[in-house]
C-alpha cells in the first residue's frame, strides 16, 4: 500500500507534523514516539493517525511510549481509531474524533457544478455573514473561518448560502473547509463550491484534504472522487 503515490504523499505531510523522526512502518502496524510538540494531537495528548495499513502515534512523554504502545499493539490497525476499543484499553479522561482523512489527485477529482447558480470568488464578509447563520457548533466544525485560499461562494441574491477555501497546511496540504446554510443543504451546492476550492488547490500543486466526522460531508468527499485513506483520533489520559 506504500506505493500508492497518493497515500505516500499524505504520510509525508502528516509526519511532517509529529514534531519527532518516526515513520510509518512498511509492513503495517504501529509506531509511538514520544513528542511534546506534535501537531497530530492537542498538547498534552496522545495522537493517532492511521492511514492505509499503518500507523504513527505520538504521545506527550518517554513514560509514556511503553504503555500506550503495549496497548494499541492488542488491536488491528483498522480499530486504531475506534474510541471504545480505546478505552478498555487506556485510562481515557477525553476523545477528540474520529474523523475521516480523504484525499485526491489531478486523476480522480470530479469536478461538480451547481445547475442552481453559478461559483463565484468570495469576501471575507460573506464567510463572516454565512458562518453567523449557523449553529456555533457548525462554524466551529467547518473551518472556513481559517482559511487562507481565496472563498469560493454561492450566492442568492445578496445572500450566501454556500462557501468552501483551504487553509494551506505544511506539507503542501490544502485542508479543505466548507458550509452550506442549513435550509439549503441538499441541493448539491456543498459539492459546487468545494469542487471551485479543489481545483484551486490542485493548480497550486498542492494536496486536496478532507477531514469529516458527519457521513453528510463524506459523501460530498466522495462525490468529488476523494479517496478515505484512513482516520485520526486524540486521546487525553488520566493523569496527563
Amino acid at each position: 500500500m506504500a506505493a500508492d503515490p497518493l497515500l505516500a504523499r499524505a504520510r509525508a505531510a502528516w509526519l511532517g507534523l509529529a514534531g519527532t523522526p518516526m515513520a510509518f512502518p512498511a509492513a503495517g502496524g504501529v509506531e509511538v514516539a514520544a513528542s511534546a510538540g506534535s501537531l497530530l494531537c492537542p498538547p498534552g495528548w496522545v495522537g493517532i493517525m492511521r492511514l492505509g495499513d499503518a500507523a504513527v502515534v505520538t504521545v506527550p512523554s518517554d513514560g509514556l511510549v511503553g504503555t500506550v504502545r503495549e496497548a494499541l499493539r492488542r488491536l488491528p490497525v483498522a480499530e486504531l481509531t475506534d474510541a471504545g476499543r480505546l478505552r478498555a484499553l487506556l485510562p481515557v479522561a477525553g476523545v477528540l474524533g474520529p474523523a475521516s482523512l480523504a484525499y485526491v489527485d489531478e486523476n480522480r477529482f470530479r469536478p461538480a457544478t451547481s445547475d442552481e447558480v453559478g461559483v463565484v470568488p468570495g469576501e471575507a464578509a460573506d464567510l463572516t455573514a454565512l458562518l453567523a447563520s449557523v449553529p456555533a457548533d457548525d462554524a466551529d466544525e467547518c473551518g472556513l473561518a481559517d482559511v487562507t485560499s481565496r472563498a469560493f461562494v454561492v450566492r442568492h441574491g445578496d445572500q450566501v448560502v454556500a462557501a468552501a477555501g483551504y487553509r494551506r497546511w505544511p506539507g503542501r496540504v490544502a485542508h479543505l473547509c466548507v458550509l452550506t446554510r442549513a435550509d439549503r443543504r441538499g441541493r448539491g451546492l456543498a459539492c459546487a463550491v468545494a469542487s471551485a476550492a479543489v481545483a484551486d488547490a490542485l493548480t497550486n500543486g498542492l494536496l486536496p484534504q478532507w477531514r469529516a466526522r458527519p457521513e453528510p460531508s463524506r459523501r460530498v468527499a466522495r462525490a468529488l472522487g476523494f479517496r478515505q485513506l484512513g482516520a485520526q483520533l486524540s486521546l487525553a489520559l488520566t493523569g496527563e
